[in-house]
């Protein structure tokens, strides 16, 4: 079957004086029937060029169902009088959400440990609990439509009434609904076209939530009291810079509404006590260009502070605290600024603080006590390491989650590895001891001892060295299993056989990708592929610093960084040209762009979801979604000619050229607003033009995260997986029979409480 062929139509433009004939433009009207035609187009002729895959498929999909629990139960977590969790059932696509009522607080006694220990596990998850109540059947909610998603889920503080958010076109604009938990009767309150993240305020009577504008930036914040004609709302706040984005919720201690306003350099908070949610908010800091902060309400030694986390003269942040009655008091030092250590926040208890830093490339989290008498700068920061996290490899992950009560006692974390199945133990302060409550359950035989990790350096075209992580099947990879430590020449001088390969890459944003275990990925590493993350210049592993020397006019170092990893794992012996596949999504899907033009010979495929490959005409029309905001990341080409030049310098819609290309899937989603469909849809036409062997897959109902429904999910990602062992080479390569788990009883991220339980990509 021949590829699309797609009409060239001539659409220019003139910036800076320079002009631009784009042939593909007309492919952004998702109106259109000539739009539509072609995308379905694209769809079936990657179909027919996939179909010889289809077996492939479905045996990746039965590994990945084998190997998880598909009807699994999360762990309860407190909030109120009630245990919050949620289940998945075996057959089902969606998450059941439930609670059962919780052991009241003794006010004499309020860290009982008892009242704060979750329920125990059930020998059979697909009972129900004693008690329990569904509130949410997000299989029910969803039928009918071919995508769901959930972008609002709150409960009031009496645990009466449910708030809910829901997307049936992946657009990410929720309709909220109200739901009476005590009879089950939906609320005649239903507000269209709000943005995710609204709530409650601590009596139940107001609901707080945000809207859009036209360019699908969160500008507004509204106050609807429940019971009311949502067009009575009041509009509380209003962020007219388009660089802004605004989004609002509740400190943990319940004591006041807070709403945030930010850019990507910029940031300010207004606050308001939550007794009064009718009154006025006030400003913390006014916003001060390049400076970002946001603050936390603690109480400590029987006063109200503010926790505030900025980087104004501390590039990687520092923690200070002012009285909330005088925000403007001369800080006290909580937390020192220290270069190379990044601040990624506080959180406040009554009891105890936690503090979420990042050092070494990888997120660190420690907590100081509060016993009422110690001065803030005085704190004692206990670094938290879970005693039964096996830290082969050095590669763990560790973070606070699911921790909503200002009184509880205990902390709960997530902690995992790339080989290490995400575990999830409470921490009880006071005493300093965990509990595990739930490791990500593995079927099949799965033992971490039967993989392997490490870190990895290589050296950037100016001597920076840049991180790689690598996870592999051990006794697969010869080059890696020599002791783990070195890619040296066998025994006898002999060099080891290169091994298949796939490279993720991201570096946008501050974003990092750090270490995590996925059930998915085992579908690589037991036929053999090592699996690797350039952690490139652009992200945050390795502080603010690692992030400013990847973006505006430096980044292109995100790209060249990702280059030298690749040519370290060649130059090393790791793998070969022809074994390496280079995946990233998103900002991640740019670097794939620009490095496939930039050193195709370096890679035998790859594979760019919802790929930000046409970034200079979409930064230059602030009316698309999102435009203005990304200024403050990639420069603004509309009114700065130099940046202009810069971003057309990469761009990858912008540079194909005639030269030989590595084969290449692009993923996208008709309803993505973040990055729309249009963008590697003319990339692929362009690519086209110059002879390379390129597909685009289009899923007609989904968004920015791809389908909706956990298999579907699977699906999608086993479609991936296919291509990407076929262009290594390994369609018909069977899994290591060590490791192959036969049926499909299996599968689920139900432990919506478990880090790393959905699988994401990488």
């Amino acid at each position: 079957m021949p590829p699309p062929q797609a009409p060239r139509i001539p659409v220019t433009r003139t910036h800076h004086g320079d002009t631009v004939t784009d042939h593909y433009e007309w492919m952004r009207d998702k109106t259109s029937e000539d739009v539509l035609a072609h995308l379905r187009a694209e769809n079936a002729y990657a179909e027919a060029r996939m179909q010889h895959l289809d077996p492939l498929r479905e045996r990746i999909v039965a590994e990945i169902r084998s190997r998880t629990q598909e009807t699994d139960m999360g762990i309860p977590v407190r909030e109120g009088d009630w245990w919050y969790y949620g289940r998945t059932v075996e057959g089902k696509q969606y998450s059941i959400q439930c609670r059962v009522a919780a052991r009241p607080i003794d006010p004499a006694d309020p860290t009982d440990p008892v009242a704060w220990t979750p329920p125990p596990p059930l020998k059979d998850p697909a009972e129900p609990r004693e008690g329990e109540q569904v509130i949410l059947d997000a299989n029910v909610e969803a039928e009918g439509h071919d995508f769901f998603s959930l972008g609002t889920f709150d409960i009031s503080d009496d645990g009466r009434f449910l708030l809910f958010g829901v997307d049936t076109e992946g657009d990410e604009r929720y309709t909220l609904r109200i739901r009476d938990l005590e009879t089950g009767e939906q609320l005649a309150d239903e507000i269209r076209g709000t943005s995710s993240g609204a709530f409650f305020d601590p009596s139940g009577r107001y609901v707080f939530y945000s809207t859009v504008d036209a360019s699908w930036r969160p500008d507004t914040v509204w106050r609807h009291e429940v019971g009311t004609d949502p067009a009575a709302d009041v509009r509380v706040f209003h962020e007219p810079d388009d660089s802004y984005w605004v989004g609002a919720g509740r400190t943990r201690s319940g004591r006041y509404l807070v709403i945030g306003a930010s850019s990507s350099v910029t940031s300010e908070t207004r606050v308001l006590d939550a007794s009064d949610p009718t009154g006025e908010f006030a400003l913390i800091w006014a916003r001060e260009q390049g400076v970002e902060y946001d603050a936390e309400h603690a109480v400590l030694a029987g006063r109200d502070w503010w926790l505030i986390t900025h980087n104004k003269n501390a590039p990687d942040f520092t923690v200070v605290a002012v009285p909330v009655e005088n925000p403007h008091a001369e800080p006290v030092t909580v937390i020192e600024h220290e270069a190379g250590r990044r601040v990624e926040g506080v959180d406040a208890f009554a009891r105890f603080l936690v503090f979420d830093y990042r050092t070494g490339g990888l997120p660190k989290t420690a907590v100081a006590r509060l016993d009422g008498g110690q001065a803030l700068a005085e704190l004692t920061w206990d670094e938290l390491v879970p005693p039964t996290a096996s830290g082969r490899g050095g590669l763990l992950s560790i973070g606070a989650r699911g921790n909503p009560e200002w009184q509880q006692p205990t902390l709960r974390i997530g902690y995992t590895s790339f080989i290490e199945p995400a575990t999830v133990a409470s921490y009880d302060v006071a005493a300093g001891f965990y509990t595990v409550l739930k490791r990500q359950p593995v079927l099949g035989g799965y033992a971490s001892g039967d993989y392997a990790e490490k870190r990895d350096w290589a050296i950037a075209d100016d001597g920076t060295r840049i991180p790689i992580s690598l996870v592999w099947k051990r006794g697969l990879v010869p080059a890696l299993d020599g002791g783990e430590a070195s890619n040296g020449p066998l025994a006898g001088g002999a060099r080891p056989e290169p091994s298949p390969l796939e490279l993720y890459g991201y570096g946008s944003y501050e974003a990092s990708m750090d270490p995590g275990f996925s059930i998915p990925r085992l579908s690589l590493l037991d036929r053999g592929v090592v699996f690797a993350i350039a952690h490139v210049r652009g992200g945050g592993e390795l502080g603010r610093d690692w992030y400013e020397k990847g973006k505006f006019g430096h980044k292109k170092n995100t790209f060249t960084d990702f280059i030298a990893c690749a040519r370290h794992l060649i130059d090393t012996g790791v793998t070969a040209p022809e074994r390496l596949v280079a995946e990233g999504g998103s900002a991640g899907g740019l670097l794939m762009g620009a490095v496939a033009n930039m050193a195709p010979e370096l890679f035998a495929g790859i594979l760019a979801d919802v790929p930000f490959v046409d970034p200079l005409t979409s930064i230059l029309d602030p009316s698309l979604p999102l435009t203005v905001i990304e200024w403050d990341e990639w420069g603004n080409p509309l009114h700065d000619a130099e940046a202009y030049q810069y971003i057309k310098s990469y761009a990858p819609y912008e540079n194909v050229r005639e030269q030989a290309y590595p084969r290449i899937l692009a993923v996208t989603s008709l309803n993505d607003t973040r990055v729309l469909y249009v963008e590697p849809a003319k990339w692929v036409a362009r690519l086209r033009e110059v002879g390379a062997d390129a597909m685009l897959r289009c899923e007609m109902e989904a968004g920015h995260g791809g389908v909706s429904g956990r298999y579907s999910a699977w699906n999608q990602r086993a479609i991936e997986l296919a291509w990407l062992l076929d262009v290594l080479g390994l369609a018909d390569a069977p899994a290591d029979a060590d490791a192959t788990v036969a049926g499909s009883s299996g599968a689920g991220d139900a432990a919506a409480d478990t880090p790393g339980a959905a699988d994401a990509t990488p």
